[in-house]
């Protein structure tokens, strides 16, 4: 049977933005912003399935892990990856605010495309107690919930990798409309996008053509799906992402960024799948 690895995140240092790791030097981010732009031309003419094959394999040989919410879309690029290898390590980030739908739809991807390596990211125990013992802090500050939450635990969890891979795509909404098939990120690491170039049209055909299961909550109106309190249905002609963080100015969680900034415009679920490994 297909195993979870579930990873509490180690305690957060005392400082006051609680980095999970030293800034990167000045060298490491131009040599990552360099090879990025190396590779982001030839990724750009690779299809999909043939970006996954050559980052695993070529580019970033057991460096490299796939970053999934396991959200609307998600089952595409967990898809491919699971043709290269099903080994592929997989980060979910657990924020303790998801959708008990979006639990239920990670169990039975992990099951249905035989994924093996699939590693469950949560907060540090701690940090929750001393920055939102509520769990209401998403009422409050958007951006450090998001931070406390996903961004600092996923850092962590990056930390043995020199590249990750994300389902981001063009087509998703203006900010992520010129992003490149390959970029750099605030850390120093490759960034690889191997659906960048796909649309809406193209995620659903490979879906179909596949027999896909699709997150139960898209046929609410949840095309694109984050945490519960910060996400709501769209309305017809709205944006995909028009139902995250709705009313505000806030687009992106963190954990994606253009030149070092993030980008701006105007619960326990263990079960017979999970195995509980030492932190």
């Amino acid at each position: 049977m297909t195993q979870l690895n579930i990873a509490g995140a180690a305690p957060a240092p005392s400082a006051r933005d609680d980095h999970a790791a030293p800034a990167p030097s000045a060298e490491r981010l131009a040599e990552a912003a360099a090879r990025a732009a190396e590779l982001a031309p030839i990724y750009e003419e690779l299809s999909a399935l043939d970006a996954l094959e050559r980052a695993l394999t070529q580019d970033f040989p057991g460096e490299i892990a796939l970053v999934s919410s396991f959200g609307a879309e998600s089952a595409v690029l967990l898809a491919l990856a699971a043709e290269v290898d099903r080994s592929t390590p997989v980060l979910f980030g657990e924020t303790g605010m998801h959708f008990q739908a979006t639990r239920y739809y990670r169990r039975r991807l992990i099951e249905r495309l035989g994924l093996r390596n699939v590693q469950v990211i949560r907060p540090a125990p701690a940090e929750l107690a001393r920055r939102d013992p509520a769990g209401v802090l998403n009422q409050s500050d958007t951006d450090s919930c998001c931070h406390i939450r996903k961004v600092v635990p996923l850092e962590r969890a990056l930390t043995p990798f020199s590249a990750w891979f994300t389902g981001r795509k063009r087509s998703q909404s203006r900010t992520r409309s010129a992003m490149a098939a390959v970029e750099s990120d605030a850390a120093g690491r490759i960034k690889v996008n191997p659906l960048a170039k796909w649309t809406a049209d193209d995620v659903a055909a490979f879906m179909a053509a596949r027999d896909l299961p699709a997150h139960p909550l898209v046929a609410q109106g949840y095309p694109s799906i984050g945490c519960e309190p910060c996400t709501s249905p769209i309305k017809p002609g709205e944006d995909p992402r028009a139902g995250r963080w709705r009313n505000s100015a806030k687009t992106e969680c963190g954990i994606h960024v253009i030149d070092g900034k993030i980008v701006r415009v105007a619960p326990d679920d263990s079960g017979p799948l999970d195995r509980q490994i030492a932190s």
